[in-house]
This record gives structure tokens, sequence and C-alpha cells, in this order.
């Protein structure tokens, strides 16, 4: 396999596509994933599951094959990101209700009654990191969202405390990539990682 080469001219970012995880498209999630699964066999399985299921799931490719049943069953587990035919990115987006790990969270309980999409995660190929792809990515997800007639989106990124964030983790999303993105801070019970938010125009 040809080694992919990295893009340092940003107009290549007007020419992403992005597009949610279906059966049709399952086989490009594993070509980003890869053998490990995005990291330790995770496959996007960590905030949907208790601890322990998700242990259990890092052997057989019991995660694996949990997020293949979500996409099988029709559930919107999330959205790839494409240059060209490339899968380069990922984001994981669903009801809040989906993730049972920020449905327990102490730091980022509900702040309202109201129905939000949150985003928990998200994974850059390494070839096309700092390029601005995350900032893209989440104008596709508002741009689906609109589509979809969905209201609000949430997600909890980091504010770094030190200049530069190692990659492992980034994997959270970075608070400047969703402000420039226009979210906004909604609730700052964790400083360093406060609750945004993008309300869609109806």
């Amino acid at each position: 396999m040809a080694k992919k080469k990295k893009y340092k001219d940003p107009e290549f970012l007007s020419q992403l596509t992005f597009e949610p995880l279906t059966k049709k498209n399952w086989g490009k999630f594993v070509q980003l994933f890869g053998e490990r699964g995005a990291c330790g066999n995770c496959w996007c399985m960590w905030p949907r599951l208790r601890k322990q299921d998700f242990q259990e799931g890092k052997e057989n490719d019991g995660n694996k094959l949990a997020m293949k049943e979500l996409v099988w069953a029709g559930k919107p587990v999330g959205i790839l990101g494409f240059y060209e035919d490339l899968p380069i990115a990922w984001c994981a987006f669903a009801p809040r209700e989906d993730f049972l790990k920020l449905e327990k969270s102490r730091v980022h309980k509900r702040i309202d009654d109201q129905p939000v999409w949150s985003i928990p995660c998200f994974l850059v190929d390494k070839n096309f990191r700092r390029q601005g792809v995350s900032v893209q990515l989440l104008k596709g997800i508002i741009e689906y969202a609109r589509k979809e007639k969905i209201g609000i989106i949430e997600a909890y990124p980091t504010i770094p405390t030190q200049e530069k964030l190692a990659d492992s983790f980034a994997w959270i999303g970075l608070f400047r990539s969703f402000e420039d993105a226009g979210f906004q801070i909604v609730d700052s019970t964790s400083k360093n990682r406060p609750m945004v938010r993008y309300y869609i125009d109806k």
C-alpha cells in the first residue's frame, strides 16, 4: 500500500467530504481504525459501555463487533471524513443518551432537559493532523445536524494546560477547534473540559 502523503496546503480542506457511518461504508471505518481499533481495540465503544464490558470487548474483536451491531441496526454512531476516497477522520456523534459514560458523568451532567446530540471523541489519521481537519469535520457535522433537524450539538473538549498536547490526549477534541467552528461554552464545571454547544438555527 502506497504511503499516504501529507497535505500541508490548506486548500485541500475544501475537498473533504463527510457522511454518517452505515453498512455501506463500514469497510472505510475499519480501514481508518486499523488493527488496533484506533487505540487499544476501542472501536469507539468506550463512551458507550460500562467499564467492565468495554474491557472485556477488547478481546476477540468484542468492541468491533459491538460497533458493527449498532451500525447494522441502523443506529446513528458517528461521521466519517474523506479526502477523495480515503477515510481520514472520524467523530462519534449520536444522541447523548446513547453514551453511557456521559449519562453517568458527575462533571458533565445534563444542564437542562433539551434533547441533544453529543460529540465525545475524535480520530484523525496521523498524516492529516494539525491541518484544520477537526474544524472542517465539525462544520460537516453542523451541516448534517441541520439536514437531520437536530437542534443542539454538545461536546466536552479539552483546553490544554500546556502549549503542546500529545495526540493521545486529544481524542476528546480541542476547545479551540470547537470555538473556530462556532461552538460556545455553556458550562464550566470543569475548567479544562468545558461543556460546549452549537445551536442549530431553525
